[in-house]
């Protein structure tokens, strides 16, 4: 196994408890991604150079496969009537499965940022088991500068692995297809889909739970602080 890429973050990694066997490929650019995507069989070139895909049985969002971990960080702070909950002891048995499987796959790693605004842009590392997955997501959020690389810190982690299938028994999920949300772990964990939407979906769940909370504070302190 060998780390290949810019700015690669072993630590974030181990800090997971993921351990892997097969090479992981750190903030690969467009270009790289693009070939590897096509040397891997994961679509094709268009006419102009565009490169097609094909997602599967799903052409788009899962929304009914969709969970939300249900613990003391999101009891009273999620509708629940409009969401799905998954117990902390089924995400724990899922993401010890995942890690499993991420152990045998080959890994692309992103460090990039949900949203521009600087005071509120959340900086996110994306683990995914296909190439294109991971062109696709640089497209869609915020690629740092290379002096932001440098130290960067993710404060969420998305992982998405098409290929791991969950089981509705053992895992607690309605289908082999899971988009399992833990905000207390800072983990999002993907599997039985190739739409990549998902990721992106991930990163506006995410922004959605964190701002209206965050903004919320703020305007608190400022009433403390008074006239």
């Amino acid at each position: 196994m060998k780390h290949t890429g810019l700015h690669i973050n072993t630590a974030a990694l181990s800090a997971l408890g993921i351990e892997n066997k097969q090479d992981v490929h750190w903030n690969w650019p467009n270009a790289a991604l693009y070939d590897e995507a096509i040397g891997r069989h994961e679509g094709q070139v268009a006419q102009g150079g565009p490169l097609v895909v094909k997602t599967g049985q799903h052409t788009g969002r899962s929304a009914k496969d969709k969970y939300i971990v249900r613990d003391a960080e999101t009891e009273n702070s999620v509708w629940w009537e409009q969401n799905v909950s998954m117990a902390p002891s089924q995400f724990d048995v899922l993401w010890d499965d995942f890690k499993a499987y991420m152990g045998e796959q080959e890994l692309f790693v992103q460090a990039l940022f949900g949203g521009a605004d600087l005071d509120h842009r959340l900086p996110v590392n994306v683990i995914t088991e296909f190439a294109w997955h991971s062109l696709f997501i640089r497209h869609l959020l915020r690629i740092p500068a290379e002096t932001e690389l440098e130290n960067f810190a993710a404060e969420f982690t998305i992982i998405s692995m098409p290929g791991f299938r969950a089981d509705p028994i053992r895992h607690g999920t309605r289908s082999e297809t899971v988009i399992a949300v833990n905000m207390t772990k800072r983990l999002v964990l993907i599997g039985g889909t190739s739409y990549a939407g998902e990721i992106k979906k991930s990163v506006f769940s995410i922004l959605n739970y964190l701002l209206p909370k965050k903004i919320h504070h703020a305007h608190a302190l400022l009433g403390q602080c008074g006239p």
